[in-house]
Formats: C-alpha cells, structure tokens, sequence
C-alpha cells in the first residue's frame, strides 16, 4: 500500500558540486518537514555571504507517496 509523505530533499553545492543527500527522510506533517528544510540550512544557505560553493545546503520539502512501512517522522 502506498501513502503520502513528504520528503526532505537536501541539496549540498552548487553547480558542478550540486549533490543530493542519498538518504532522505520522510514526514507525515508538512509543518514538521518545513521545520527542518528551514533549521538546516541557516549556516550555509545563504548565498550572500563568503562560504564555499561546495558547501552551500539547500533544504525543502517535496510531496510523495511511499511504501507503507518506510519509517516516517511523526511528531
């Protein structure tokens, strides 16, 4: 059986060095995802300032159906 979830994608550098995180995690609330897509990024999302290009995160939530039984979290 599938369910709706949504996925934290987190993306690490820009460009050439652009990697998506391997292991996603998955929230049954939205508000929960978009707490964490917010929180990791802070101290190297912002593309003003002097940090590296490979360094640079990205977080956000997408909508998506899963298998029933990947854990998800569930505050």
């Amino acid at each position: 059986m599938m369910i709706h979830a949504f996925m934290l994608m987190v993306v690490i550098g820009t460009g050439p060095h652009r990697q998506v995180q391997p292991d996603p995690m998955y929230f049954r609330d939205i508000n929960d995802c978009i707490y964490y897509a917010r929180k990791i990024p802070q101290k190297f999302g912002n593309f003003q300032s002097p940090v590296d290009p490979k360094d640079r995160v990205v977080a956000y939530c997408k909508p998506v159906k899963i298998q029933d039984g990947v854990h998800i979290y569930d505050h």
